[in-house]
């Protein structure tokens, strides 16, 4: 993300990260969206690079957890429940990759 940014990894930390016990995590906006996440067109900025949470979304557990929580998600964001149609081993494979 910092290469796509055009960033050093030190300014880019600086800049668009936060401390969460051990962990590094983006900062968000006051609403809770993603920092990369324009507010505007409801894009992301670092599409290309994003990470693998942002990579396996809308694929986790718990959207995935019963079907009222994915009508849910798919009330509060405009990419889920639209574009290709993935099959369950393919939702599978994204849903493993990174437990969310």
């Amino acid at each position: 993300m910092a290469a796509e940014m055009q960033m050093t990894v030190e300014q880019f930390e600086e800049k668009f990260t936060r401390k969460v016990g051990r962990q590094i995590s983006l900062i968000e906006y006051p609403d809770g969206d993603c920092i990369f996440l324009d507010p505007k067109s409801r894009h992301c900025m670092v599409y290309r690079s994003r990470p693998i949470q942002c990579r396996t979304w809308p694929f986790w557990d718990s959207t995935l957890a019963s079907p009222a929580d994915w009508k849910e998600t798919c009330e509060v964001c405009p990419g889920a429940g639209t574009g290709p149609l993935y099959s369950l081993e393919e939702i599978e494979v994204r849903r493993t990759e990174k437990s969310v």
